[in-house]
């Protein structure tokens, strides 16, 4: 280790999901020789270490959520005056929805040089698992906590036809199910992966609705990465069809509000799509 006025240089390390053995030799010899390690779980990092054997003498830091506008600078200041600083977080890549952005930022914006040991991803595992296509997908990280906020994300992403990956708090998942299931239809293919690479790993398939029940039946422990299927391009989504569909159901009667929830879920769209279809009817003075 070596310090001296030449910047030093930030390591954005993978860490292993769950399985140990998943870490690499470069991810063991690396640790071993930062001066600096931040640590998302400091206690997590001393177990890992211990599993593989490794002896670390640099200082170790946590960084945090918490902690990280705070720490960011201390480390920044490390890094300037030549140390080598390691980051790592609980398992995956540091600053894909974990902390590590805002240090990777302060240190690009300082002329400080950022590499990586790249390491296992819960994005890519479980999009690689599920079985839906992977040539083009986006990671839209958590969903917001707050039902408005989500509904509102939820249906900017209603006809998204690329893959979409999600992360999900095991108390907040049947709540973001529904909520998928309202905004996407809930007959959309999507795959509940948890506990990814770990002794109780557990991957489940069905459409949102089916999931959805399932997490309420059966609620998912851990941490957990869904994959939902992209919009369909092919089905009928324009706003006369969506309105004739629920005069239809009306007419038969359905009652209107159970009417748009069905045509949202056969016509694989947001349930606001179809509520707007049926006010541009009435704007036309044609009853539903």
């Amino acid at each position: 280790m070596s310090h001296t006025d030449s910047p030093g240089k930030l390591l954005l390390i993978g860490a292993p999901l769950g399985n140990t053995e998943d870490a690499s030799v470069r991810l063991g010899r690396e640790l071993s020789a930062a001066d600096v390690i931040a640590a998302e779980d400091t206690r997590r990092l001393r177990r890992l270490a211990d599993e593989l054997g490794l002896d670390i003498s640099g200082a170790v830091t946590s960084y945090f959520e918490g902690n990280e506008k705070q720490r960011t600078p201390q480390l920044l200041e490390r890094l300037k005056t030549g140390a080598t600083v390691a980051l790592i977080t609980d398992g995956g890549m540091p600053s894909v929805s974990d902390p590590g952005f805002r240090l990777v930022r302060a240190a690009v914006d300082a002329g400080i040089p950022v590499t990586s040991v790249p390491g296992p991803s819960a994005v890519t595992t479980a999009l690689a698992i599920s079985g839906l296509p992977s040539d083009r997908f986006c990671f839209e990280g958590f969903l917001p906590r707050k039902d408005g906020e989500r509904r509102t994300r939820l249906t900017e992403l209603a006809d998204e036809r690329r893959t979409l990956v999600f992360f999900e708090s095991p108390r907040r998942i049947d709540a973001s199910l529904d909520a998928l299931a309202e905004a996407f239809g809930g007959d959309r293919a999507a795959v509940l992966c948890r506990e990814l690479t770990k002794t109780y790993e557990e991957i489940r398939r069905g459409g949102l609705a089916e999931l959805a029940a399932g997490a309420r039946e059966d609620p998912p422990r851990g941490e957990i990465t869904l994959v939902v299927a992209g919009a369909n391009p092919t089905r009928a989504t324009d706003a006369a069809s969506l309105a004739a569909a629920v005069r239809v159901l009306v007419d038969d009667g359905v009652d209107r509000k159970e009417a748009l929830k069905r045509v949202a879920v056969d016509h694989g769209v947001p349930k606001r799509d179809v509520y707007d279809a049926v006010l541009a009817e009435r704007s036309t003075d044609r009853p539903i």
